[in-house]
C-alpha cells in the first residue's frame, strides 16, 4: 500500500503544477501585459479562471493530506525548517484568491477592480516564486535538524541561489503553461496570435532559467544536483526527450490544435518534473546533519498507510470523473 500512497502523492504535485500552475502562470501572463491587451487578457483570464480556479487547490490540499498522514517526519521537517517561505506561499495563495473572487464576483465595478487585480497579479507571481524556494530548499542539502543559528535553521535553507534559481525557473514554467491553455480559451485570431508569441518567450524564459538552475548548482552553491543529473542517463533521456517534443507542440499550437498541444505541454511538464525527481528518489528532504528524509524511511505504520491508500482509492473514483466532468462543462464545450 506504501507505492500506491506514494503513486497519489506524486501525481498530486504533477496536477497541481499543471492545473494550479497554468492559473498562476494566467496571472503573471496578465502582469506583463500592457496597454488595451492587457484588459483583453484580464476579460479571458477571469472567463478562463472563474468556473474551475478553485477545484485546482485541491491537489494541494490531497498533498498536504498525504505528507501529514504517510510520512510524517518529513511533514514536521519541512513545516519546521521552512516555516518562512511556507507562511509567504499560503498568504499568496489567499491573498490571490481574495483579490480574484473580489474582481470576478464584486457586482460594483469601480476603480477598487485595479486593485484587486494588482493584487492577483502579483500574488499569481509571488506564490509560484516561493514554490520554486521550497522545492530547491528540499535538494539544497541546508536543512539542519540541530541549527547553531536562526539564520542556519531558518534562513540559508531557501534564501541561497539554487532555491531562488528554482524559483525563476517555476515562474517561467508556469508561465509557459498558461500562454498555451490560454491560447485555446480564446476565439480572437489577434489575441490566439498574441498568446503564441507569449508562449514562446515564456518556453525561452523557462530554457535560460532552467540553464541558470544548473549553473547555480554548479558554480555557486556546488550542491551536487547538476552533477548528480548528468550522470544519471533516465534523467538526461527525459530531458532529451521533452526537448524533441518542442518542434511538434509549436507546430500544433501554430494549426490551432487546442486539446493536442495542452496535452503535450502537459507531457513537457511531467518530463521535466520526472527527470528532476528521479536524481533524488525516494528521498525527499536532503538534511546537512542527519539522515535524509526518503518516502521509505519516513513512511507511516502499515495500518495509517492501508487506511490512507484505501481512501484515497476511493476517493479518486469520485474525484476524477467530476473533475472531467468539471473540464468538459466548461472548457470541451468552448474549444
Amino acid at each position: 500500500m506504501l507505492y500506491i500512497v506514494i503513486i497519489f502523492l506524486l501525481v498530486s504535485v504533477y496536477l497541481y503544477c499543471l492545473l494550479g500552475g497554468a492559473d498562476f502562470g494566467a496571472g503573471i501572463i496578465e502582469l506583463t501585459s500592457r496597454g488595451e491587451n492587457k484588459k483583453l487578457i484580464r476579460k479571458i483570464v477571469s472567463e478562463s479562471m472563474a468556473p474551475i480556479w478553485e477545484a485546482n487547490h485541491m491537489w494541494l490540499i490531497i498533498t498536504v493530506v498525504i505528507l501529514f498522514n504517510a510520512f510524517p517526519p518529513i511533514y514536521s521537517q519541512i513545516s519546521i525548517s521552512l516555516y518562512i517561505p511556507l507562511i509567504l506561499l499560503l498568504f499568496g495563495i489567499i491573498l490571490r484568491g481574495t483579490a480574484f473572487t473580489f474582481r470576478h464576483y464584486d457586482a460594483i465595478k469601480d476603480s477598487s477592480q485595479e486593485v484587486y487585480s494588482r493584487f492577483f497579479q502579483i500574488s499569481s507571481l509571488l506564490v509560484p516564486f516561493f514554490f520554486g524556494l521550497l522545492i530547491g530548499a528540499l535538494v539544497s542539502g541546508r536543512i539542519f535538524v540541530n541549527p547553531h543559528s536562526f539564520v542556519e535553521g531558518y534562513i540559508l535553507p531557501w534564501l541561497n541561489p539554487f532555491s531562488i534559481s528554482i524559483g525563476i525557473f517555476i515562474v517561467s514554467l508556469f508561465a509557459f503553461i498558461a500562454a498555451v491553455f490560454l491560447i485555446g480559451d480564446s476565439t480572437d485570431k489577434q489575441m490566439r496570435k498574441l498568446f503564441i508569441q507569449k508562449a514562446k518567450a515564456a518556453n525561452l524564459l523557462t530554457v535560460i532559467s532552467g540553464g541558470l538552475v544548473f549553473f547555480s548548482s554548479a558554480f555557486i552553491t556546488d550542491n551536487g544536483f547538476a552533477k548528480s543529473f548528468f550522470s544519471h542517463p533516465f534523467s538526461v533521456g527525459l530531458i532529451v526527450i521533452a526537448t524533441i517534443i518542442l518542434p511538434f507542440l509549436w507546430k500544433v499550437l501554430e494549426k490551432g490544435f487546442t486539446w493536442r498541444s495542452r496535452i503535450l505541454v502537459g507531457a513537457e511538464l511531467l518530463l521535466i518534473l520526472s527527470a528532476f525527481y528521479a536524481v533524488y528518489f525516494p528521498t525527499i528532504v536532503i538534511i546537512n546533519d542527519a539522515d535524509n528524509l526518503t518516502l521509505l524511511n519516513s513512511a507511516a505504520t502499515g495500518l495509517t498507510l492501508t487506511y490512507l491508500g484505501w481512501a484515497l482509492i476511493l476517493g479518486s473514483l469520485f474525484i476524477f470523473p467530476a473533475l472531467f466532468y468539471l473540464i468538459k462543462v466548461f472548457k470541451l464545450g468552448k474549444s
